[in-house]
């Protein structure tokens, strides 16, 4: 048995000098690693060997079988590395080339608002996008036929009419004044939805930055003093913009900030509706129903809140002349940013 496993051994290292190639080798498996090559017979006869001898030839045989094995394998790599490098390339065909990740221009002007705010000391606070009827409009002082509770403003959910998307992160201040008591000075920025027909300037799911702001003698003066400084900050020292009378269901008195069109200059277009004005926040003071709602004395405490569109701001900041851009997901936009 010893003489059969030297000869064998003789003959497998005879045989993996003469592989040349690929098929060479799979010749050579073939014929010595298979389940009936001839390493496996040789383990087969093994059973009929004395019980004294088989520890060794044993161990003669696992060296074989080892040495076999080992130097398959050694060859197999080298002709998978050979194939590769002698593949055939398409040397007109462009390099690949890395990219690398950055945020969504919405999300970076939307970090830059709230960094502003923050640094006016304003807290961050966030609510639900699926909302109530109470806290979405009742509480908000929407009268109980007011339009934006009609189906072709709201998204109302099938588990029944109380439940919709929320069309605004004003309930966010709801909850706020609900669970605490002033002074109360916070931003809330979020996603809110729309049933409003897509154009230049109108999504039916886009973002908010809301703020309130609730103490003894907060005045008008201060909420248009916030406003200034915030537009200031964010569009330069040199931006034009103009306040003018509104109406919000939660506010009393009630006001719309506009700037300079940028694309225009104030000329007149499409986007600005020929006005050269964009509005970029709709603010106010507190209605005084809004406070007793939520429990603080209107007769104690008056506050100002206000809301900004985070696209509408972010067309202004980036030149874009279409808010569905934000959304095609074309490259050729987003890697601008």
């Amino acid at each position: 048995m010893l003489e059969e496993i030297k000869k064998l051994n003789a003959e497998i290292s005879t045989a993996i000098a003469n592989i040349k190639s690929a098929e060479d080798l799979e010749n050579f498996r073939l014929e010595y690693l298979v389940k009936k090559g001839k390493v496996q017979v040789l383990f087969d006869k093994l059973k009929d060997v004395p019980k004294e001898e088989k520890p060794a030839i044993g161990k003669d045989l696992n060296v074989l079988r080892t040495f076999a094995e080992a130097e398959f394998k050694r060859l197999k790599e080298e002709y998978e590395i050979k194939a590769e490098t002698t593949a055939d390339f398409d040397l007109t065909l462009p390099g690949r080339t890395g990219f690398t990740g950055t945020f969504h221009p919405v999300q970076q002007i939307k970090r830059k608002m709230v960094d502003i705010f923050e640094s006016m000391g304003f807290a961050v606070v966030e609510g639900p996008d699926i909302e109530d009827g109470y806290h979405n409009f009742d509480a908000l002082n929407f009268a109980p036929d007011h339009p934006a509770r009609d189906m072709q403003d709201t998204f109302f959910l099938k588990t029944g009419k109380d439940h919709l998307l929320r069309t605004h992160t004003s309930p966010v201040q709801i909850r706020v004044m609900k669970s605490q008591k002033p002074p109360i000075r916070c931003i809330m920025p979020g996603r809110v939805y729309r049933n409003e027909a897509i154009s230049a300037r109108s999504l039916a799911e886009f973002h908010q930055i809301e703020g309130l702001y609730i103490d003894k003698k907060v005045s008008l003066a201060e909420l248009k003093g916030t406003m200034m400084v915030f537009a200031r900050r964010m569009y330069g020292e040199d931006s034009k913009f103009r306040f003018r009378p509104s109406y919000f269901p939660f506010t009393e008195p009630s006001a719309e900030m506009d700037i300079n069109c940028y694309i225009c200059g104030g000329a007149g277009c499409r986007i600005c509706k020929h006005s050269g004005w964009l509005e970029i926040v709709g603010c106010g003071m507190v209605h005084p129903n809004v406070l007793s709602e939520c429990g603080i004395d209107p007769e104690v405490y008056s506050g100002y809140a206000f809301g900004f569109g985070i696209e509408r701001v972010s067309l202004l900041m980036t030149g874009i002349d279409d808010i569905r851009h934000f959304y095609d997901n074309d490259v050729r936009v987003l890697k601008q940013f």
